[in-house]
């Protein structure tokens, strides 16, 4: 048997291969990239366009707006003002109240006191039927009707007689009375302060001395503008407190007619 001899071993050659797309063929490089400044962004002087403009500066105005300011701080001095004058008015009445109600009285300008010039006059519970003589018009105290007017803030558009009137003047009524025939818008101003109110009553009286006259159980006002203080401060002062029956003396249930002559 012949036995071959063997030859030199063969070397197989490398071939070296590139990288290839789908296709086999080399990726295309980037627009640019192999180009000397392919990566410089486009800005001023370049070939990508013109340059971006600066951007102006807005300026803002600093100063402050006022006028809110000055509103709010007038709407708060008003505030205080108000504030201001009610606790003033609260005070001044309080101390006027803690005066004795007789000395208010005697303080108003024109009074006329007939508990100090006739202690008689006012003595209580002088009751008689029919016509009645009163020494003063309208009368103040003084023998009077069983039957009192009635005289919680009641206006009456007509005369009413006098005998039922000093009635309620005895229990702490200030009857306000004004010359018949007194323009409306008066009437309605002295109706203003009454109507309504405990102790008060109003009416008109034939041939008044004087256009407005208040009486109180032993005192007496008479004014010609129905415009004055005195009247309030008659008021506040002998409404109730001029009671010789005591503040809680009945002013319902009386008589409410009209008319100059007494009901019995």
């Amino acid at each position: 048997m012949s036995m071959s001899t063997p030859g030199p071993e063969r070397v197989p050659s490398t071939v070296k291969v590139d990288k290839t797309t789908g296709q086999g063929k080399p990726p295309t490089a980037r627009s640019g990239a192999n180009r000397p400044g392919g990566n410089r962004p486009a800005g001023k002087g370049g070939k990508g366009g013109k340059g971006r403009k600066p951007v102006t500066p807005v300026k803002v105005a600093g100063g402050r707006n006022w006028g809110p300011i000055a509103v709010a701080g007038v709407v708060v001095l008003i505030a205080v003002g108000i504030i201001g004058w009610g606790v003033v008015a609260s005070i001044q009445q309080e101390k006027k109240q803690a005066v004795p109600w007789a000395d208010r009285a005697a303080a108003i300008a024109g009074i006329t006191n007939f508990r100090e010039s006739n202690p008689d006059l006012v003595k209580g519970s002088q009751h008689k039927n029919g016509k009645l003589a009163y020494e003063q018009q309208p009368p103040v105290a003084g023998e009077h009707n069983p039957s009192w007017q009635n005289c919680n803030g009641v206006v009456y558009s007509e005369p009413i007689a006098n005998e039922h009137a000093v009635h309620s003047m005895e229990h702490g009524t200030v009857w306000v009375t004004y010359k018949q025939g007194l323009p409306s818008d008066q009437v309605e101003k002295l109706a203003d302060r009454v109507e309504g109110k405990e102790k008060l009553m109003l009416s008109p009286v034939p041939g008044l001395s004087s256009n407005v006259s208040l009486q109180a159980w032993g005192y007496q006002l008479k004014v010609d503008s129905v415009d004055d203080p005195r009247i309030d401060e008659f008021i506040q002062s002998l409404r109730i407190n001029a009671s010789i029956e005591g503040p809680t003396a009945a002013c319902d249930g009386g008589v409410s007619a009209t008319g100059v002559v007494p009901q019995s």
